[in-house]
Order: structure tokens, then sequence, then C-alpha cells
């Protein structure tokens, strides 16, 4: 059986995004929301939300239990004096803890993953299923090149 340790991550985020898209919805405010305070401006990605939807079950699955500010960590970027002009040393910025915890919440609305007050967020049974079925489906199309350049 394939899991999701077994398979490219980029390709197994993007296989998560096309099935999330079905079950999750951005939402209207997302357009304007920055992913952190270090950006300039919001994502440009059509599919933003459903990839950053993956990549966080994937890392709530390999990581988990995790929380919303151990996740905002990973998904930080160094912020330097200004984006445009360099004229102060870069510091570090936490990502966007509400594309986060929004992301977060719509995924345990679908039973994907579940939470616990003293522990964080962990995978279900279902979420866990569903990242091994969908790591199967990019196992059967990966080139064999491909998976061979991975191994």
């Amino acid at each position: 059986m394939t899991t999701l340790y077994d398979v490219p991550a980029d390709a197994l985020i993007e296989a998560l995004a096309d099935e999330l898209a079905d079950r999750i919805e951005q939402p209207d405010w997302f357009e304007f929301a920055k992913t952190g305070a270090q950006r300039e401006l919001p994502p440009e990605q059509d599919d933003f939300w459903y990839i950053r939807a993956g990549s966080l079950l994937r890392k709530v699955a390999m990581n988990g239990p995790v929380g919303v500010e151990r996740l905002s960590t990973e998904y930080g970027s160094t912020k330097s004096g200004s984006n445009r002009y360099v004229v102060a040393p870069a510091h570090r910025s936490d990502g966007s803890k509400k594309v986060i915890r929004t992301i977060l919440q719509q995924l345990e609305e679908e039973a994907l993953i579940e939470s616990s007050e003293a522990r964080g967020r962990e995978i279900s049974a279902e979420g866990r299923s569903f990242l091994d079925d969908t790591a199967g489906e990019v196992m059967s199309n990966l080139d064999r090149p491909e998976l061979e350049r991975y191994a």
C-alpha cells in the first residue's frame, strides 16, 4: 500500500489540491488577504487556497499533533526592513495565522483532521485514508523516470 511518504511532496500536494477543491471553499475575504506580514501582496495563484490546504493536511499528517503557532512558523519567512529597498537587516516573520486556522477548521469540518485542546490537531482515520488513496493515485500516474529520480 502506498503512503504519503512514498510519493514526491509536490506531486502529492497538487493531487490533494485537486481533490480538496471539491470539498472545501475559498472564503470571500481571501482575495484581499496576505499570507504573512512579510508579504506585500496577496497570492496571485487562482488555486492557492487549495494548494495550501493540501500542504497543511500533509504537514499535520507528518508532524501531528501540531498547533497553529508551529504551522505559522513553518510557513513564515524573512522580512527585511523594506521589501523593495533593503535598508535594514532581515528579521523572521511568521505566516498568516488566520489563513492557517481557517483552512484547519475547514479540514476539521470535512473530518480529515481532529482537534484536541491540549495537544493540537492531528490526522483522523478518514484523513489518513484520504491521503493514502491520493498517494496511490499519484504513484500510479508517475512516469518511471520521474519515479526513479525520487528513489
